[in-house]
């Protein structure tokens, strides 16, 4: 059987197709493998430490020569990506009291601002190149609630957690470190990376519930769709102007999945948003799973179309 060239045909497959097995599985066998011992670690419960692995082998390809334009790049893909968002958001609470369509300024902002870095990572590694993937270093000030709440902090929200930049950062960190220092090292991590993304991806599934998009409804769909079009326009751009190819910036059109508990998180800070944080939960969940489907499509399409040239 060939499993794993059918697998390669999927856009962004060795992500993709484990992924979707994941949500499967949460959706329909929940407590399948929460049985205990290692067969419980591979669920969503152990998908930080995964993503830890990943996140110190992407650091062992930044090379000191190569750190630079990553760091331009990923700077520019960033602010890109969060400065639509930012101006999405206010708009609708500007202009449509904070509800356009379903969709509250709460959930506009969650879904957009916030990368899955996982899913970027694996799609930069397979479509583009080591300077792609390692562009991701300071996006990673995107992960969980922090850009959110700084952004909202306006509205009274004072709990700031810092420490979730330094948390991610520091896995690349110390890869970068060890790559630099002995390039055998670096090499060894860049030929064993694909084995740890259908884990990853995997575990990434296991907390998603396909169910979220009937909740969510069409306002959850649609907040994916804009994601997709809105910040992967914009970040595609910044790509190209700093120098990439397009890659880096498709696959930041997603949204992470830890970004379905920044509205919860919001909420405990600021009471104001209690009443909005259940359904707007629900549909950054929806546009987790939206793009998750999408963002891999696109970055395929972007990848073929740079390959043509």
């Amino acid at each position: 059987m060939q499993i794993l060239k059918t697998i390669h045909k999927v856009p962004g497959g060795l992500m993709v197709v484990p992924l979707f097995i994941g949500m499967l599985l949460n959706t329909f066998a929940p407590d399948a493998m929460k049985i205990g011992g290692f067969t419980q670690a591979l669920t969503n419960v152990g998908y930080p430490t995964m993503l830890g692995v990943y996140l110190f082998t992407v650091g062992t390809k930044m090379t000191l020569n190569a750190a630079p334009q990553m760091l331009k790049r990923g700077f520019g893909i960033m602010f890109a990506k969060v400065g639509v968002a930012v101006l999405v958001a206010l708009s609708i609470a500007h202009f449509f009291d904070g509800d356009l369509l379903g969709l509250s300024t709460l959930a506009v902002l969650a879904a957009m601002n916030d990368t899955n870095g996982g899913m970027f990572m694996a799609l930069t590694s397979t479509f583009g190149t080591k300077e792609d993937a390692g562009t991701y270093v300071p996006q990673s000030i995107e992960t969980g609630p922090f850009l959110t709440m700084l952004v909202l902090v306006g509205a009274g929200l004072a709990v700031i957690p810092w420490m979730t930049m330094v948390s991610v950062i520091a896995p690349i960190a110390a890869g970068a470190l060890l790559g630099n220092l002995d390039e055998d090292i670096r090499e060894f991590f860049a030929q064993h990376e694909p084995l740890v993304i259908p884990f990853m991806a995997f575990m990434l599934g296991q907390g998603i519930n396909l169910q979220s998009i009937t909740k969510a409804g069409m306002p959850g769909i649609l907040l994916g769709l804009s994601v997709l079009i809105i910040t992967g326009f914009v970040c595609i751009l910044a790509d190209k102007l700093l120098g990439g190819s397009g890659i880096a910036g498709a696959a930041a059109s997603s949204t992470a999945g830890n970004a379905a508990g920044t509205p919860q998180a919001v909420a405990l800070a600021d009471p104001g948003f209690a009443a909005i944080a259940p359904i707007a939960t629900l549909q950054v969940a929806a546009s987790v799973i939206v793009t998750a489907v999408l963002t891999p499509i696109l970055t395929a399409y972007v990848h073929r179309k740079t390959k043509s040239k």
